[in-house]
C-alpha cells in the first residue's frame, strides 16, 4: 500500500531566500500544502521558472525543477510536457518574467493549449533588479526607472490570457489561502493550459498594492469572488452587487426593489462575460476566482495522437534514412 504524501514531501531541504515578509512565501506554502493532495509523488512533478523573484520558486520544492532563462520558462515546460506527457509540469514566473521580455512565449503558449499550469505571481514592480517598474505598474507609478511617474499604459495578466484563447483563467490572491488552494486545485484539474494570476505583496519595492483587497477591515468590499452560477454579491454584509445597465456594468445596492434576480450570473463559460470581469478597474470591485474555463483538446495530447497516427500508418521511422534522403546537397 503506497504511503499518503504529505507537505513535507514536496518541501526542499534549499534555505528560502526571499525578503522577509514577501508574499511569495505564502504562495509556496500554499502550493506544498495542496500537492500532495493531486497523489503524484515528487518525481513526477516539474517546476520551470525564468527570472526574477518569483523564478527562486523551483529551488524550495522537492521536485524535479529548471531555472531557465528570462521569459523562456513556457518555452522549456511546454518542450518537456510534450516529450513526456507523464509529468505534471508547472510554470512560475512574475509580471515582468511573463508580461516582458517572456510575453511572446506567454500568449502562444496559452494559444496552444499545452498541459501546464501556470502561476503568474504579480506584484507590479521588479523586485529582483530592486523596484523599477513592470509592465502591470499604474501609469503614473514613481519608481527607480520612473522618477517622475510611469507614463506606461499597464497590462492586464487577465485580459491578455483570454485574448490568447486561455482555456482556465483564474485570479486569487497571496494571503488568501483558502481561496488560493481551491484555485490551485481547479488550475491543476483542467486538461490544457491553465493560467492563475496571483496578486502578490512585494513589501520592499511595491508595499501594499492590494491593500484594498488584503486589509481584513475593508477587504470585503472590494472583493468580487466569482462562483460559478451565482450572482455577482459583494460587500462586508454582502448587500451590494453587479448589475447590467445597457452593455455596460455597474455597482448596485440590494434592497429598495432591487435584489439578487437583478443581478449579472456568473457563468465561467461566457467568455465575453469573462472580458467584462476582467476589464473591471477601481471603484468597481476585484473580481477573484475563475473568470473562465472550457475543454479544449491538449496540444501535448494532439501531438501524440498525430504521431501515433503516422506511425501506424508509415511505420516507426528511421532516422539515418531521413537525414540522407529527400533533398540534401553537399557543400565544398
Amino acid at each position: 500500500m503506497a504511503t499518503a504524501l504529505t507537505r513535507k514531501d514536496f518541501t526542499s531541504d534549499q534555505e528560502v531566500r526571499w525578503c522577509p515578509g514577501c508574499g511569495d512565501y505564502a504562495i509556496l506554502a500554499a502550493v506544498q500544502k495542496v500537492m500532495p493532495e493531486f497523489g503524484i509523488p515528487p518525481e513526477k512533478c516539474v517546476f520551470i521558472s525564468g527570472i526574477g523573484c518569483s523564478s527562486r520558486f523551483p529551488y524550495y520544492m522537492n521536485t524535479y525543477g529548471f531555472h531557465t532563462i528570462h521569459g523562456r520558462a513556457p518555452a522549456f515546460a511546454s518542450g518537456l510536457k510534450i516529450a513526456r506527457p507523464d509529468l505534471d509540469v508547472w510554470v512560475v514566473t512574475g509580471d515582468g518574467d511573463g508580461l516582458s521580455i517572456g510575453g511572446n512565449h506567454l500568449i502562444h503558449v496559452l494559444r496552444r493549449n499545452v498541459d501546464l499550469n501556470i502561476l503568474l505571481f504579480n506584484n507590479r514592480i521588479y523586485g529582483l533588479t530592486k523596484g523599477q517598474y513592470s509592465p502591470t505598474s499604474e501609469r503614473g507609478k514613481v519608481t527607480k526607472s520612473t522618477p517622475v511617474g510611469s507614463i506606461d499604459f499597464p497590462f492586464n495578466p487577465i485580459t491578455v490570457a483570454l485574448g490568447a484563447h486561455a482555456t482556465f483563467v483564474a485570479r486569487s490572491v497571496d494571503v488568501e489561502q483558502k481561496h488560493l488552494g481551491e484555485m490551485l486545485k481547479r488550475a491543476h484539474a483542467h486538461r490544457g493550459t491553465s493560467f492563475l494570476e496571483i496578486l502578490q505583496n512585494c513589501n520592499i519595492f511595491n508595499d501594499g498594492a492590494f491593500n484594498d483587497l488584503t486589509d481584513k477591515a475593508i477587504k470585503a468590499d472590494h472583493q468580487l469572488v466569482l462562483e460559478h452560477g451565482k450572482p455577482l454579491v459583494f460587500g462586508k454584509n454582502r448587500d451590494r452587487g453587479i448589475r447590467l445597465n445597457g452593455l455596460r456594468p455597474e455597482v448596485v445596492a440590494l434592497g429598495n426593489g432591487v435584489t439578487e434576480k437583478d443581478l449579472l450570473v456568473h457563468d465561467e463559460t461566457n467568455l465575453a462575460l469573462a472580458f467584462l470581469l476582467g476589464n473591471f478597474e477601481p471603484p468597481m470591485p476585484t473580481p477573484i476566482g475563475v473568470f473562465y474555463c472550457e475543454s479544449r483538446p491538449a496540444y501535448d495530447a494532439e501531438a501524440a495522437r498525430q504521431i501515433e497516427n503516422v506511425t501506424a500508418k508509415m511505420g516507426k521511422g528511421d532516422l539515418h534514412k531521413l537525414l540522407r534522403g529527400g533533398d540534401t546537397w553537399t557543400v565544398n
